[in-house]
Protein backbone atom coordinates (compact mmCIF):
# COMPACT_ATOMS: atom_id res chain seq x y z
CA UNK A 1 0.00 0.00 0.00
CA UNK A 2 1.27 3.37 -0.67
CA UNK A 3 0.05 6.32 1.33
CA UNK A 4 -1.33 9.76 -0.46
CA UNK A 5 -2.42 12.86 0.75
CA UNK A 6 -5.48 11.97 2.40
CA UNK A 7 -6.09 8.00 2.13
CA UNK A 8 -4.21 4.63 1.79
CA UNK A 9 -4.42 3.25 -1.45
CA UNK A 10 -2.80 0.31 -3.58
CA UNK A 11 -0.04 0.61 -6.04
CA UNK A 12 -1.67 0.74 -9.73
CA UNK A 13 1.19 -0.60 -11.21
CA UNK A 14 1.80 -4.55 -10.12
CA UNK A 15 -1.78 -5.30 -9.05
CA UNK A 16 -2.67 -9.18 -9.47
CA UNK A 17 -4.52 -9.95 -12.28
CA UNK A 18 -7.89 -10.65 -10.10
CA UNK A 19 -7.20 -7.47 -8.29
CA UNK A 20 -10.56 -5.44 -10.25
CA UNK A 21 -9.92 -2.10 -8.33
CA UNK A 22 -8.45 -0.62 -5.66
CA UNK A 23 -9.54 -0.02 -2.16
CA UNK A 24 -9.11 3.55 -1.07
CA UNK A 25 -9.05 4.47 2.95
CA UNK A 26 -10.71 8.00 3.88
CA UNK A 27 -10.15 9.12 6.98
CA UNK A 28 -12.78 11.92 8.29
CA UNK A 29 -11.70 13.98 10.61
CA UNK A 30 -13.52 17.07 10.95
CA UNK A 31 -15.31 16.03 13.56
CA UNK A 32 -16.14 18.14 16.73
CA UNK A 33 -16.41 16.25 20.52
CA UNK A 34 -19.30 14.67 20.20
CA UNK A 35 -21.57 14.93 22.99
CA UNK A 36 -24.79 13.22 24.53
CA UNK A 37 -27.65 13.33 22.17
CA UNK A 38 -25.91 14.29 19.40
CA UNK A 39 -26.79 13.51 15.65
CA UNK A 40 -24.10 11.05 14.39
CA UNK A 41 -25.15 10.86 11.03
CA UNK A 42 -25.59 14.68 10.78
CA UNK A 43 -22.09 15.30 11.85
CA UNK A 44 -20.37 12.89 9.91
CA UNK A 45 -22.68 13.99 6.84
CA UNK A 46 -21.44 17.24 7.17
CA UNK A 47 -17.90 16.53 8.07
CA UNK A 48 -17.98 14.64 4.39
CA UNK A 49 -18.90 18.02 2.89
CA UNK A 50 -16.40 19.89 3.93
CA UNK A 51 -14.01 17.50 2.70
CA UNK A 52 -15.56 17.85 -0.14
CA UNK A 53 -15.90 14.20 -0.78
CA UNK A 54 -18.27 12.21 -3.00
CA UNK A 55 -20.20 9.30 -1.64
CA UNK A 56 -20.48 5.98 -3.66
CA UNK A 57 -22.27 2.82 -3.66
CA UNK A 58 -20.89 0.49 -1.40
CA UNK A 59 -19.21 2.78 1.00
CA UNK A 60 -18.08 1.50 4.22
CA UNK A 61 -17.85 3.92 7.26
CA UNK A 62 -15.62 2.84 9.82
CA UNK A 63 -17.29 4.58 13.06
CA UNK A 64 -14.91 4.43 16.27
CA UNK A 65 -16.99 2.68 19.31
CA UNK A 66 -15.89 5.76 21.50
CA UNK A 67 -17.97 8.39 19.31
CA UNK A 68 -21.15 5.76 18.97
CA UNK A 69 -21.02 5.29 23.51
CA UNK A 70 -20.68 9.56 23.90
CA UNK A 71 -23.57 10.31 21.48
CA UNK A 72 -25.24 7.74 23.09
CA UNK A 73 -24.71 8.92 26.68
CA UNK A 74 -23.08 5.67 27.79
CA UNK A 75 -20.56 8.00 29.85
CA UNK A 76 -20.51 7.51 33.79
CA UNK A 77 -19.14 9.55 36.34
CA UNK A 78 -16.80 7.82 38.34
CA UNK A 79 -17.48 9.77 41.59
CA UNK A 80 -21.18 8.68 41.41
CA UNK A 81 -19.51 4.68 41.40
CA UNK A 82 -19.25 3.20 45.37
CA UNK A 83 -16.40 0.15 44.69
CA UNK A 84 -17.11 -3.01 46.37
CA UNK A 85 -15.15 -5.02 48.57
CA UNK A 86 -13.54 -6.83 46.24
CA UNK A 87 -13.06 -3.85 43.85
CA UNK A 88 -11.20 -2.29 46.12
CA UNK A 89 -8.99 -5.06 47.50
CA UNK A 90 -7.97 -5.45 43.16
CA UNK A 91 -7.48 -1.68 43.10
CA UNK A 92 -4.97 -1.55 46.22
CA UNK A 93 -2.72 -4.72 45.03
CA UNK A 94 -2.77 -3.47 41.71
CA UNK A 95 -2.77 0.94 42.11
CA UNK A 96 -5.78 0.87 39.87
CA UNK A 97 -9.20 3.16 40.66
CA UNK A 98 -11.34 1.25 42.57
CA UNK A 99 -14.08 3.18 40.84
CA UNK A 100 -13.55 2.23 37.45
CA UNK A 101 -12.89 -1.73 38.80
CA UNK A 102 -16.35 -1.87 40.25
CA UNK A 103 -17.44 -0.46 36.64
CA UNK A 104 -15.68 -3.56 35.00
CA UNK A 105 -17.33 -5.30 37.02
CA UNK A 106 -20.42 -4.45 36.66
CA UNK A 107 -20.49 -4.78 32.77
CA UNK A 108 -19.03 -8.19 33.25
CA UNK A 109 -21.14 -11.47 33.16
CA UNK A 110 -18.15 -13.89 33.03
CA UNK A 111 -14.20 -13.11 34.31
CA UNK A 112 -12.10 -14.89 31.92
CA UNK A 113 -8.84 -14.42 33.61
CA UNK A 114 -8.43 -11.81 36.54
CA UNK A 115 -4.65 -11.14 37.28
CA UNK A 116 -1.36 -9.30 37.57
CA UNK A 117 -3.55 -6.56 36.74
CA UNK A 118 -5.26 -7.10 33.85
CA UNK A 119 -9.11 -8.26 33.64
CA UNK A 120 -10.42 -10.34 30.94
CA UNK A 121 -13.95 -10.33 30.75
CA UNK A 122 -16.77 -11.52 28.93
CA UNK A 123 -19.10 -8.42 28.39
CA UNK A 124 -23.01 -8.78 28.87
CA UNK A 125 -22.55 -7.90 24.84
CA UNK A 126 -20.96 -11.65 24.22
CA UNK A 127 -17.71 -9.51 23.66
CA UNK A 128 -14.77 -10.98 25.06
CA UNK A 129 -12.13 -8.01 26.13
CA UNK A 130 -9.76 -6.09 28.61
CA UNK A 131 -11.93 -4.43 31.06
CA UNK A 132 -15.48 -5.41 30.12
CA UNK A 133 -15.03 -2.79 27.44
CA UNK A 134 -14.85 0.29 30.47
CA UNK A 135 -12.29 2.61 29.11
CA UNK A 136 -10.87 5.80 30.40
CA UNK A 137 -9.32 7.04 27.22
CA UNK A 138 -10.28 9.94 25.17
CA UNK A 139 -13.27 10.02 27.82
CA UNK A 140 -14.28 14.04 29.30
CA UNK A 141 -12.15 13.97 33.16
CA UNK A 142 -13.84 11.96 35.67
CA UNK A 143 -15.51 9.91 33.28
CA UNK A 144 -15.49 6.75 32.31
CA UNK A 145 -17.17 5.34 28.64
CA UNK A 146 -19.17 1.98 28.67
CA UNK A 147 -19.63 0.19 25.09
CA UNK A 148 -23.41 0.99 23.40
CA UNK A 149 -26.20 -1.01 24.71
CA UNK A 150 -26.50 -2.67 21.17
CA UNK A 151 -23.67 -1.81 18.78
CA UNK A 152 -25.39 -3.92 15.77
CA UNK A 153 -28.78 -1.37 16.27
CA UNK A 154 -26.48 1.46 16.75
CA UNK A 155 -24.91 0.30 13.36
CA UNK A 156 -28.04 -0.05 11.58
CA UNK A 157 -29.35 3.45 12.34
CA UNK A 158 -26.65 4.92 11.02
CA UNK A 159 -26.65 2.66 8.09
CA UNK A 160 -30.36 3.81 7.54
CA UNK A 161 -29.74 7.13 8.32
CA UNK A 162 -26.62 7.95 5.80
CA UNK A 163 -28.07 5.57 2.79
CA UNK A 164 -30.90 8.30 3.27
CA UNK A 165 -28.47 10.86 3.08
CA UNK A 166 -26.31 10.39 0.71
CA UNK A 167 -29.07 8.48 -1.57
CA UNK A 168 -26.41 5.47 -2.27
CA UNK A 169 -26.23 2.09 -0.16
CA UNK A 170 -23.57 2.26 2.10
CA UNK A 171 -22.42 -0.09 4.98
CA UNK A 172 -21.45 0.84 8.93
CA UNK A 173 -19.27 -0.73 11.37
CA UNK A 174 -19.01 0.20 14.78
CA UNK A 175 -15.41 -0.59 15.38
CA UNK A 176 -13.02 -0.73 18.67
CA UNK A 177 -9.70 -2.14 19.84
CA UNK A 178 -9.18 -5.40 21.26
CA UNK A 179 -5.73 -7.21 22.45
CA UNK A 180 -5.31 -10.58 20.71
CA UNK A 181 -4.50 -13.76 22.88
CA UNK A 182 -1.29 -15.38 22.27
CA UNK A 183 -0.13 -12.17 19.90
CA UNK A 184 0.94 -8.74 21.12
CA UNK A 185 -0.20 -5.68 19.65
CA UNK A 186 -4.11 -4.96 19.81
CA UNK A 187 -6.02 -4.26 16.65
CA UNK A 188 -9.09 -2.65 15.55
CA UNK A 189 -12.27 -5.45 15.53
CA UNK A 190 -15.78 -5.11 14.70
CA UNK A 191 -18.73 -4.68 17.38
CA UNK A 192 -21.48 -3.50 15.47
CA UNK A 193 -21.86 -4.45 11.35
CA UNK A 194 -24.92 -3.13 9.41
CA UNK A 195 -25.11 -3.28 5.64
CA UNK A 196 -22.54 -5.48 4.55
CA UNK A 197 -21.88 -9.54 5.46
CA UNK A 198 -19.48 -9.80 8.25
CA UNK A 199 -18.08 -12.96 7.54
CA UNK A 200 -17.01 -14.54 4.07
CA UNK A 201 -17.79 -18.21 3.90
CA UNK A 202 -15.54 -20.01 1.44
CA UNK A 203 -15.99 -23.69 2.32
CA UNK A 204 -16.64 -25.83 0.00
CA UNK A 205 -15.00 -23.53 -2.65
CA UNK A 206 -11.53 -25.05 -4.27
CA UNK A 207 -8.45 -23.44 -3.37
CA UNK A 208 -6.02 -22.68 -6.73
CA UNK A 209 -4.76 -26.28 -6.31
CA UNK A 210 -8.14 -27.31 -6.73
CA UNK A 211 -8.45 -28.26 -2.97
CA UNK A 212 -11.91 -28.29 -1.37
CA UNK A 213 -11.86 -25.77 1.66
CA UNK A 214 -13.22 -27.28 5.00
CA UNK A 215 -12.78 -24.47 7.56
CA UNK A 216 -12.17 -21.30 5.54
CA UNK A 217 -14.43 -18.40 6.94
CA UNK A 218 -12.70 -14.55 6.51
CA UNK A 219 -13.68 -12.27 9.18
CA UNK A 220 -14.09 -9.85 6.54
CA UNK A 221 -16.10 -6.82 9.15
CA UNK A 222 -13.03 -7.63 11.21
CA UNK A 223 -10.71 -6.60 8.05
CA UNK A 224 -12.03 -3.65 7.46
CA UNK A 225 -11.84 -2.93 10.91
CA UNK A 226 -8.16 -3.13 11.07
CA UNK A 227 -7.70 -1.60 7.76
CA UNK A 228 -9.37 1.86 8.98
CA UNK A 229 -7.29 2.02 11.52
CA UNK A 230 -4.08 2.97 9.58
CA UNK A 231 -5.61 6.29 8.97
CA UNK A 232 -8.07 6.70 12.36
CA UNK A 233 -5.24 6.04 14.74
CA UNK A 234 -5.15 6.36 18.46
CA UNK A 235 -4.67 10.24 18.87
CA UNK A 236 -5.19 11.40 15.73
CA UNK A 237 -8.72 12.51 16.31
CA UNK A 238 -10.27 10.75 13.37
CA UNK A 239 -13.16 8.72 14.40
CA UNK A 240 -14.16 8.03 11.23
CA UNK A 241 -12.66 6.10 8.11
CA UNK A 242 -14.47 5.76 5.06
CA UNK A 243 -13.34 2.38 3.14
CA UNK A 244 -14.45 2.40 -0.76
CA UNK A 245 -13.64 -0.36 -3.33
CA UNK A 246 -14.82 -3.55 -1.17
CA UNK A 247 -17.06 -5.38 -3.60
CA UNK A 248 -20.38 -6.82 -2.37
CA UNK A 249 -21.67 -4.53 -0.03
CA UNK A 250 -25.28 -5.32 0.12
CA UNK A 251 -25.91 -8.14 1.98
CA UNK A 252 -27.09 -8.85 5.60
CA UNK A 253 -25.16 -9.83 8.50
CA UNK A 254 -24.28 -7.92 12.35
CA UNK A 255 -21.67 -8.28 14.36
CA UNK A 256 -23.11 -10.87 16.72
CA UNK A 257 -22.16 -13.06 13.47
CA UNK A 258 -18.94 -12.52 14.58
CA UNK A 259 -19.32 -13.62 18.12
CA UNK A 260 -18.33 -17.37 18.61
CA UNK A 261 -21.07 -19.93 20.57
CA UNK A 262 -19.96 -21.22 23.60
CA UNK A 263 -21.03 -25.08 21.80
CA UNK A 264 -17.74 -23.98 19.06
CA UNK A 265 -15.50 -22.43 21.46
CA UNK A 266 -12.58 -25.07 23.05
CA UNK A 267 -11.26 -22.41 25.42
CA UNK A 268 -13.77 -22.57 27.53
Amino acid sequence: MMRGADCYHCAPARAPRQMKKCIQIIPLGELLEIAPGDDLSRLIADAVKKQDLRISEGDIFVVAQKIVSKAEGKIVRLDSIRPSKRAEQWATEYQKDARVIELVLSETCRIVRMERGVIVAETRHGFVCANAGVDVSNAPEGTAILLPDDSDRSACALQTQLTTNFGVHIAVIIADTFGRPWREGLVNVALGVAGIAPLVDYRGKRDASGKTLQATVIARADELAAAAELVMGKTNRVPVAIVRGVTSVEESGSGRDLIRSAATDIFR
